[in-house]
């Protein structure tokens, strides 16, 4: 075995990804085909969710910005869904326009607010589910009114011999993966170290030739996609929606799921998603009464126990080991290394003497002046 193979960790050998790979799909294949209907139902919810929670953390967890607003774009998602079908449009097109509307919606309001700072963005945010209800309402002839929208399409055709929520889960897993995966390589690559540039200090980002007014829009529209994305496939699991679906609380728990999962975090939105939908049920089977105090308790205790949210959990356990180590021969290693990590890091003309001033040199190597003794011997 050489040397380079023997130092790469096990985990992240190009073998064991592939594997894993082939497992996870493997599992997605097969799990749905043996669970009965509610746990399918549960996971479904889960995807749909966790893909809302995604283009949160677009938004917040890798550019910075505030937003509040993400279940407007989800309802919004919803109800172009629900009007296309009752269109009898093809639901290619349903599912295009479902993505589209809510992207355009989002460049547009981001186009105007991404100029804005801190509270500002907040609050034009927190105006699109306000104001996203009563319009809803108003628009009956699109949106169904009160009443809301049905739209029954994702029953299992009958050449795949599937029960409707196998094939339900199905369509969640194959375009929650795919969405999933495609942010995944957005983050990794040049915009996701734009994102965290801007994230980090936007004037850094600016000397750098880094626009953080189209960043700040491009992670939006981004966020706001994904809405769209969530929408069609709440409709695909639900079936239904109504004004209800663009209150504002459901977008304070989406922030909240976003938070307990771990922000910055590509599987923590999928722990977020988990959250949003199974704590409810657990806090339900408790006490009705206590739902909300119950996910505020919940929500403290991870904000105070894992501040990064859940995805940050086995670092908890790794930290022991950690401080077991302290002071051994890592440490002393790590604390030779140090001047000349800093020298290697320093600039080139003050390595070279172009006129940056030296350092000053450690007292403890040199003899003490006449001074100095004076001092000791007084």
């Amino acid at each position: 075995m050489s040397t380079t193979t023997a130092t790469v960790p096990f985990i992240r050998r190009p073998w064991v990804r592939w594997v894993g790979i082939i497992l996870i799909v493997a599992l997605a294949i097969v799990l749905p085909l043996m669970l009965p209907e509610f746990a399918n139902s549960t996971l479904a919810r889960i995807g749909v969710f966790a893909v809302a929670v995604l283009g949160l953390n677009v938004v917040m967890g890798y550019t910075g910005q505030v937003s509040l607003g993400q279940i407007f774009f989800l309802g919004l998602g919803a109800y172009v869904t629900a009007y296309g079908v009752e269109q009898d449009w093809n639901i290619v097109l349903v599912f295009v326009l479902a993505c589209l509307v809510p992207a355009v919606t989002g460049l547009l309001i981001a186009l105007a607010a991404a100029r804005l700072g801190g509270l500002a963005i907040a609050m034009v945010t927190i105006a699109l589910p306000i104001v996203g209800v009563p319009l809803a309402k108003r628009l009956s002839e699109f949106t169904g009114g009160s009443q809301g929208m049905s739209a029954r399409f994702s029953d299992a055709p009958d050449w795949t011999m599937l029960y409707d929520d196998q094939w339900q889960l199905y369509i969640v897993l194959l375009i929650g993966g795919i969405s999933f995966l495609l942010t995944r390589n957005l983050v990794r690559g040049k915009y996701g170290r734009a994102f965290a540039i801007v994230k980090g200090n936007e004037a850094v980002a600016s000397s750098m030739g880094i626009s953080p007014y189209r960043y700040k829009v491009l992670a939006f529209t981004v966020a706001s996609l994904l809405g769209g994305v969530s929408g069609f496939l709440y409709m695909v699991v639900i079936q239904y929606t109504s004004p209800e679906t663009l209150n504002f609380g459901h977008s304070i728990t989406l922030l909240a799921s976003m938070v307990i999962g771990g922000a910055g975090s590509i599987l923590g939105s999928l722990l977020g998603g988990a959250y949003y939908v199974l704590v409810p049920q657990l806090t339900n089977i408790i006490d009705p009464g206590l739902t909300a105090v119950l996910q505020g308790a919940i929500l403290l205790i991870v904000l105070f126990v894992l501040p990064g949210g859940l995805v940050s959990l086995p670092r908890l356990w790794r930290r022991p080991g950690r401080r077991r180590g302290d002071g051994g021969p890592r440490a002393t290693a790590s604390v030779g290394a140090a001047p000349s990590v800093a020298a290697a890091a320093a600039p080139s003309g003050a390595a070279s003497g172009s006129g940056a001033p030296p350092a000053p040199a450690d007292s403890s190597s040199h003899p003490p002046t006449e001074s100095q003794e004076g001092r000791q011997d007084t």
